[in-house]
């Protein structure tokens, strides 16, 4: 039998993709509505100025963050020693109950503040348990050749839904709040139902009787001791943590940026939120075409760099058509830098331990994202929205200037094959 050339040749491949698919655009549907209305309500019923509104979105980066920094260890222990499957399906009924219950306290009005952070760390700890268990499956399940064309693949479907699930929230939510939610709940059963219908994915061999804790440590090890996998991981980290925007978008979309001399509203949040998705999008079908096959270090340092420049532009503008397409940039450069990361952890990392490094990998994803919004949350209650975004973008640049000079592996990484890093050394070396 032929080997597959395409990850869409497989059947469970292309129930997996499905999966991320409904998944994504569930979520951060939910999200996009969530953080509105977590403004929204500080603003309207807590009485809370601009800039205090802004810390409570900061803080609900924390309260997210909260579960990634407890149960990560825990949850790359889990994705190696279960079926990832089961895992993944547990998560997504978790989120789709959080859906439910916000759908249904919505309609009564019966929101409140502490509910709302509530539901945000509930939602932490679903996806720190999704992430290393899904992105575990795909290497199981698809051929190691056409790999890095699944993970593109991936990324397209995570893109799509972060294009549609956020343009569909806002505009649901507009005309009616509580359907937002229950859309998103659909979503998630779907998801639910795609997962299981994968054949069963079985962890991986390993000696169950070395203890949990130890296995952690071999996990930061392995992360630890390949300079160049470091290298890209944190800076991703320090990069979008300081760069991120996206938290601050709803001051945008409520006080900030008008059309026709009105709030751009949530529906305007909707399309902001979903534009980086969409530049995301659209760099992840051209790497399918075209895949990185090159420099992929430095091309990874200029990417984080315009995702720096696009952060800053984003900070000044005022106009919300050139905002978006400055989103859209953003969410291009950031696609460049992923498809790179995501594409080493995967190919350079044992199966054995591959559940524990895609767990360490989400726990950095997470504090960049998470983190980054608790950073724009208190730098915006001290420097106004606008004045965080841009020392944001300024932030991004200076840490890719910086981790092109501490980390000269990923200057001169040249492919993505298992023999980059020695590479990578050996070029070190012989300067």
């Amino acid at each position: 039998m032929n080997e597959p050339t395409s990850p869409l040749h497989i059947d469970d491949y292309r129930r997996f993709w499905l999966t991320r698919f409904c998944t994504v655009m569930a979520t951060s549907g939910m999200v996009v509505v969530l953080g509105y209305q977590l403004y929204d309500v500080s603003r309207a019923d807590y009485g809370m100025s601009i800039a205090q509104a802004s810390f409570e979105l900061g803080l609900m980066g924390l309260a997210q963050f909260s579960p990634f920094l407890l149960l990560t260890p825990v949850a790359g222990i889990v994705a190696d020693r279960i079926d990832r499957r089961l895992i993944s399906a547990c998560s997504l009924a978790a989120d789709l109950v959080i859906a439910v219950i916000l759908a249904l306290t919505t309609a009564a009005h019966a929101l409140s503040l502490p509910l709302l952070f509530a539901m945000g760390a509930a939602h932490g700890v679903a996806r720190v348990f999704m992430m290393p268990a899904m992105s575990s499956i795909a290497p199981n399940i698809v051929p190691p050749a056409i790999l890095p064309k699944a993970i593109a693949y991936n990324s397209m479907a995570m893109q799509a839904g972060s294009i549609f699930g956020p343009a569909l929230g806002g505009l649901v939510f507009a005309i009616y709040a509580p359907l937002t939610y229950w859309t998103s709940a659909a979503l998630l059963g779907a998801g639910l139902i795609a997962i299981l219908s994968i054949s069963p994915v079985p962890p991986p061999r390993a000696n169950h009787n070395i203890h949990p804790l130890r296995q952690m440590a071999e996990g930061l090890h392995y992360v630890l001791e390949q300079r160049f996998l470091l290298g890209c991981v944190t800076m991703d980290l320090f990069a979008v943590l300081l760069g991120g925007a996206t938290a601050l978008l709803p001051v945008y979309a409520r006080d900030l940026l008008y059309v026709g001399g009105a709030p751009v509203g949530p529906h305007g949040l909707g399309l902001m939120r979903a534009a980086p998705a969409l530049g995301s999008a659209l760099m992840a079908f051209a790497l399918t075409r075209w895949p990185l096959a090159h420099n992929v270090g430095a091309k990874m340092l200029w990417a984080v760099a315009a995702y720096g420049v696009a952060t800053l532009g984003f900070g000044l503008s005022r106009t919300f058509a050139l905002s978006l397409l400055l989103l859209a940039a953003m969410g291009a450069a950031d696609m460049i830098s992923v498809y790179v990361r995501t594409s080493l952890v995967q190919l350079s990392t044992p199966d054995d331990k591959r559940g524990r490094v895609s767990a360490i990998s989400g726990l950095a994803i997470s504090a960049s994202n998470e983190l980054g919004e608790m950073e724009s949350g208190v730098a915006a209650s001290l420097l106004g929205a606008p004045g965080a975004v841009v020392m944001g973008g300024v932030g991004a640049i200076v840490i890719t200037i910086l981790w092109a000079w501490l980390f000269p592996e990923i200057r001169r990484a040249r492919t993505f094959t298992p023999q980059t890093l020695e590479t990578a050394k050996s070029g070190q070396m012989e300067t």
